[in-house]
């Protein structure tokens, strides 16, 4: 062997240098071990984490607890030098209220005359979007286009095209000799709660659509092919196959769909505005009204109510869902 030349046992057993650096260590099981907890590391991972817990807590816990205890006191900007503690004086204030019946019966109607069109409509939409054709990709952006528009601005749209005067609504419906005069849809509580209502339709339509389209594609198309094979209809495919298989999506479009509307007051107020003669509140746009007049206290009484009613029914509709679920 010749002098200056390292042996193949030499080789092997050389360390690595500096610029090779060090190979990782690796568990016994051929993984990499993983790095060990400290302090240190423990104080970076809360340092990047203090900024949004910060933020989380001054802009939503804290205003959650002041509102909270406004509840209970005499709260008024009328007089702010009085904020005695009142119990459940407040409660008893929007119990007792000319209006509650009203804006309890306007409130459901509002949600269940919303998530049912909503539901199927979209349902239609994301079935016929799920199919291969031609231009689908633009259908696709003129179907979710109204999501992206504030609900404010889609009431102040609708507001002039329900206009008894210029409304494009009644200008269509004459020139289809359906009326024979322009309706004051706003005008009137039974026609403006429907006008609100079909805006509202036109507007959640969309969210159904991308959350069951979604799902929908989700689904294998071998199922449909075997489907398909064994001589399954379009109706018993739907029901046997495709809803099925999207069933916890529904539930969970469906649940966040009833909270959202539940606390929509953008295309009340862009439209009526509560009115006419506060005949087309719901919950929170009545709350809203409420705390214009100054009345904190009323106000975040009601806002604990709507808290408590949406847990509530968030509680029996997942449970009901995932017993159903389990035993289908």
């Amino acid at each position: 062997m010749r002098a200056g030349t390292a042996s193949p046992l030499h080789e092997q057993t050389r360390r690595p240098s500096r610029k090779e650096g060090a190979r990782p260590v690796r568990a016994a099981g051929g993984g990499r071990r993983k790095r060990e907890f400290t302090t240190r590391r423990g104080l970076v991972i809360a340092a990047f984490m203090a900024p949004a817990v910060i933020f989380v807590a001054v802009f939503t816990y804290y205003p959650m607890l002041a509102g909270s205890q406004m509840a209970f006191r005499h709260w008024n900007l009328t007089d702010l030098t009085d904020k005695s503690f009142v119990g459940l004086g407040n409660f008893q204030a929007v119990f007792g209220d000319p209006l509650w019946g009203t804006v309890l019966s306007n409130t459901a109607l509002w949600v269940v005359a919303s998530i049912v069109p909503q539901l199927v409509i979209g349902f239609a939409l994301a079935l016929w979007l799920r199919r291969r054709f031609r231009f689908r990709g633009l259908y696709q952006a003129l179907i979710f286009f109204p999501w992206a528009i504030s609900g404010f601005l889609i009431g102040i749209l609708f507001r002039w095209m329900f206009n008894s005067e210029f409304g494009v609504v009644n200008d269509l419906l004459m020139k289809a000799h359906l009326i024979d005069e322009p309706v004051a849809w706003l005008a009137d509580p039974k026609t403006a709660m429907a006008a609100i209502i079909v805006a509202n339709i036109w507007y959640g339509v969309t969210f159904f659509a991308i959350m069951i389209l979604a799902a929908l594609q989700s689904i294998p198309d071998e199922i449909y092919e075997a489907a398909a094979l064994d001589g399954a209809g379009k109706a018993r495919t739907l029901f046997q196959i495709t809803i099925p298989y999207i069933r916890a999506t529904l539930a969970l479009t469906v649940l966040l769909r009833v909270i959202w509307i539940f606390n929509f007051p953008d295309i009340i107020f862009g439209t009526t505005g509560g009115g006419p003669n506060n005949e087309t509140h719901i919950v929170t746009t009545w709350m809203i009204s409420i705390t214009q007049q100054g009345d904190y206290g009323k106000a975040s009484a009601l806002g604990l109510l709507v808290v408590a009613g949406l847990l509530l029914f968030s509680v029996f509709y997942l449970t009901a869902t995932r017993e159903k679920g389990a035993t289908s």
